[in-house]
């Protein structure tokens, strides 16, 4: 997408905000090794840590957790979207850690619902893999992958890969974007 952010600061917020207790991702047989997150925005009401960093797609209404108020570079790439956001977390992968080959159907800007990364931590032993092609993420870009396709993730390097994952309902501005 042709928006970028700071990396520095994002870095920053992330060592502020990583100390945190991560939650390991629900779906197990979907990951080996490390893949967990941190909620920064959830389904209002939610206090359990697995819904808290399960993106609802039935809620209705979204609120900021109180350590969005810890990230604030985090949270002005959020605001900077001019498009319903819905689900915010720090999601990690571990080193040696491996994200299985998986699909997310209703993932889709032309479904009306669209995950964006934006990554602050990485290495170059990062493989991600979206329709058997490479994508290589740098921190501060903004990223939209159409996650109904099959995508894959490996971290051969010896640090994490944390991005910010954001979960938007595609609006006109989303969708004009994404045509650039």
């Amino acid at each position: 997408m042709p928006l970028a952010f700071d990396a520095g600061a994002l870095a920053a917020d992330l060592a502020v905000i990583e100390r945190e207790h991560w939650q390991p991702h629900f779906v197990r047989d979907n990951y080996r090794g490390d893949w967990s997150a941190i909620a920064l925005r959830a389904a209002a009401g939610e206090t359990h840590p697995v819904r808290l960093i399960y993106a609802n797609p039935t809620a209705t209404e979204w609120v900021d957790t109180p350590l969005m108020d810890r990230g604030p570079a985090m949270r002005a790439a959020v605001r900077a979207l001019h498009c319903p956001v819905q689900s915010v977390r720090l999601m990690r992968l571990g080193p040696g850690s491996a994200i299985l080959p998986h699909d997310d159907l209703d993932l889709a800007a032309e479904a009306e619902r669209a995950r964006l990364h934006l990554p602050i931590r990485t290495n170059p032993e990062v493989r991600f893999v979206l329709n058997g092609e490479p994508v290589t993420m740098r921190p501060g870009e903004l990223w939209y992958l159409r996650l109904r396709d099959t995508h894959s993730a490996r971290n051969d390097g010896a640090t994490d890969r944390v991005h910010l994952v954001i979960d938007v309902k595609a609006n006109d501005w989303l969708l004009a974007m994404l045509r650039g």
